[in-house]
């Protein structure tokens, strides 16, 4: 039992047990208090998002939908390990769950078997959503469970709390399944071992905050002779991408006067797509202009290319990029890391 943290300690909490943390819009003041109370707070609660992409999965995250208006909880860890902060206070995530099941949370006895739903549990739990499917297919890279750990051990600390103050969302209700894909059993006991010494930094650490989980928009208007190519040219970014972002059913008709979104100053670099983006060794573009920036830099291992395939071509030449950024060891081991990618500023071609 406890008074829920302040914002500016909630993120301090996370960044001391080597979290990294974007913040997203007003996330301080983004909460559900005016419907219901928020605290004493008892644990923490794990799910998964049932969806794939980092933008899509925060912001469906951060706003909710008609039925269950957002935030549907506190942070949103996407497959990179990232911590995307999305509420603070009251958020819609955990529902009504099984008061049998809190009072175990509060004593850190052993869960029994939720049966029924009687509590609500969005005033008693910190929730956090997880990019993942659900459907016991789509992986979890080691970067999203060492974050799942890290928030999960950090706000623990902070509470004075042991692991047993960690569920998952299928623990608290009978209605759910998530997360599905890891044992929680499993992550408890990481826990209590994290618990058990001083917070430990994260390879790679950003030294200042990543870029944001909504990349900068503007709105542009459609002059007379404009073509969607050239906006598209002229915002440093490709007329697909625009017609996605306008949900353009006919990119060959607009019209003077029309309103489109667009990348707005600061966002001409490609995004770090994950880790594990590069670790399934993708065919893509971004992969292609990687290579040429590495090239440039003086770091190549080609012996033809680069082109779209990831190949060990590609992880050589980064494994240079990171060791003339002065990283060593498991940290240069050819795997983009966030730090080392922003500095190679790769051009935006997604």
């Amino acid at each position: 039992m406890a008074t829920p943290l302040t914002a500016d300690q909630f993120v301090a909490a996370l960044r001391a047990e080597g979290v990294d943390v974007v913040e997203t819009d007003d996330w301080r003041d983004h909460n559900r208090n005016h419907k219901g109370a928020w605290g004493p707070v008892h644990g923490v609660i794990i799910h998964h998002t049932v969806t794939s992409g980092t933008a899509s999965s925060v912001e469906l995250c951060y706003d909710g939908y008609e039925e269950l208006p957002g935030p549907l909880c506190h942070g949103v860890i996407d497959k990179s390990g990232m911590v995307h902060l999305v509420g603070n206070g009251r958020a819609n995530h955990a529902g009504t769950g099984d008061g049998d099941v809190l009072t175990a949370v509060i004593g850190e006895t052993s869960l029994p078997r939720p049966v029924a739903n009687d509590t609500d549990g969005n005033a008693r739990f910190y929730g956090f959503e997880c990019v993942n499917l659900g459907d016991g297919d789509d992986p979890w890279p080691a970067e999203q469970l060492d974050a799942i750990e890290r928030v999960s051990a950090a706000l623990c600390r902070a509470h004075g709390w042991s692991s047993g103050s960690v569920i998952g969302h299928k623990e608290w209700t009978n209605t759910k399944v998530d997360p599905v894909g890891f044992e929680m059993d499993d992550l408890r006991g990481r826990v209590t071992g994290r618990l058990g010494g001083a917070p430990v930094e994260r390879p790679e650490k950003p030294a200042e905050p990543a870029e944001p989980s909504r990349p900068a928009m503007t709105t542009y208007t459609v002059q007379p002779g404009d073509t969607l190519s050239a906006i598209a040219e002229s915002h440093g970014t490709t007329p697909a991408r625009l017609a996605s972002l306008n949900e353009l059913a006919d990119p060959d008709r607009i019209h003077p006067g029309d309103q489109l979104s667009v990348p707005g100053p600061g966002n001409d670099y490609e995004p770090f797509p994950g880790q594990s983006f590069f670790q399934a060794e993708p065919k893509s573009p971004v992969v292609t202009a990687m290579g040429h920036r590495l090239v440039e830099e003086g770091c190549s291992a080609y012996s033809q290319g680069p082109g779209e395939q990831w190949t060990d071509a590609d992880r050589q030449s980064y494994g240079r990029w990171q060791r003339k950024l002065g990283f060593s060891g498991p940290e240069a081991d050819g795997w983009p890391g966030r730090v080392s990618w922003d500095a190679l500023k790769v051009p935006r071609v997604s």
